[in-house]
């Protein structure tokens, strides 16, 4: 029977170097089950790797160890460095690979805790490395990456990019029905319907990391670039730039302050680094359409509730769901009618 240990001996069997002996743990911060911090002991000295595997599913698995390449050739943004991938493992596991273990800590489990100064520096450098990636990549349509021939394509494209925005806010509704915010779906289509019009057709689709948050950054608060690592390139699109913003500004501060001051504070350093990389005009037309971007990765978030908190105390789950339920009657009240 697949346990994790076994599993992840055979990969070091596979593809590791000499070992006497390892441990290993899940990452903290809500990162799937199938990533591992491993610590291996070799002559008197420990070294530590990630090993992930291939998710249950129908995922683009390849996708992800192709994208820490492409990253590290276009850009300055810190990626780890991918040590063995197995497409096709000659023992009994999952699709896998290796990467480098990059010094530092997670910063979802530290952010809350920081100074408004250190917060800052952070949205700064979040907002620098966006700005590279939408400057650097770019792509012919909007849609999900995929790998074909070992090439980066977009799966599925679509040539309008209020399409595809739409077809990507529908699916996370479709992914409410079973869950405890069930609902809320009825009143957010109804207020997304008629403001899709604000959305742009056009525009030249960028590299959007569409998970970026606390959780997949790795940060040293004394280094003076304090992210060191942006992770899990699993879910990664073709899509506007201002769509990546609204989610960051959204995950990183309109859902963890309600301080207006810490709020306006946070999102000027993140402007700031941002526009150090790229022109970006974030008035007018941005701050319309920025609640309905973020009402969409609310509503991605709400789909994902159960299995993001399934190992927290019953406490701890009803508290995130009304902070979840404020931040839906926040976003539905401010998106354009």
């Amino acid at each position: 029977m697949s346990t994790p240990e076994r599993d992840i001996e055979a990969v070091l069997d596979e593809s590791g170097p000499d070992y006497d002996g390892f441990s290993f743990e899940t990452p903290g911060g809500g990162h799937q089950s199938d990533v591992y911090l491993v610590t291996l002991s070799h002559a008197g000295e420990e070294y530590e790797v990630v090993v992930k595997f291939k998710p249950p599913g129908d995922v683009p698995f390849d996708v992800e160890p192709k994208l820490h390449e492409y990253v590290a050739n276009r850009t300055d943004v810190p990626v780890p460095r991918i040590l063995v991938f197995k497409r096709d493992p000659t023992v009994d596991v999952p699709p896998y690979f290796v990467t480098e273990r990059v010094h530092g800590e997670n910063l979802a489990e530290e952010f809350a805790g920081l100074s408004t100064d250190h917060r800052s520096r952070i949205l700064r450098q979040a907002g620098t490395i966006l700005g590279d990636m939408h400057s650097e990549i770019g792509f012919e349509a909007f849609g999900r990456l995929d790998l074909h021939d070992g090439r980066l394509i977009v799966r599925d494209w679509m040539g309008s990019w209020r399409e595809y925005f739409e077809q990507l806010t529908r699916t996370h509704l479709s992914r409410l029905a079973d869950t405890r915010f069930a609902d809320v779906a009825d009143r957010a289509t109804t207020r997304i319907e008629p403001a899709l019009d604000v959305v742009p057709e056009d525009g030249v689709p960028r590299l959007v990391h569409d998970d970026f948050r606390p959780a997949n950054l790795m940060f040293d608060a004394e280094a003076e670039a304090p992210i060191t690592a942006v992770l899990d390139w699993q879910d990664v699109l073709a899509a506007l730039p201002e769509y990546n913003l609204a989610q960051t500004e959204f995950l990183f501060v309109d859902s963890s302050f309600r301080d207006p001051e810490i709020r306006e504070t946070l999102r000027s350093a993140f402007h700031e680094g941002y526009r150090s990389q790229r022109p970006m005009t974030f008035e007018e037309g941005y701050e319309n359409r920025r609640p309905l971007y973020q009402l969409s990765t609310l509503l991605w978030r709400m789909a994902g509730f159960d299995a993001a908190f399934a190992e927290e105390s019953g406490l701890a789950q009803a508290r995130a769901e009304a902070q979840y339920r404020q931040q839906f009657e926040r976003l539905i009240e401010t998106i354009p009618s």
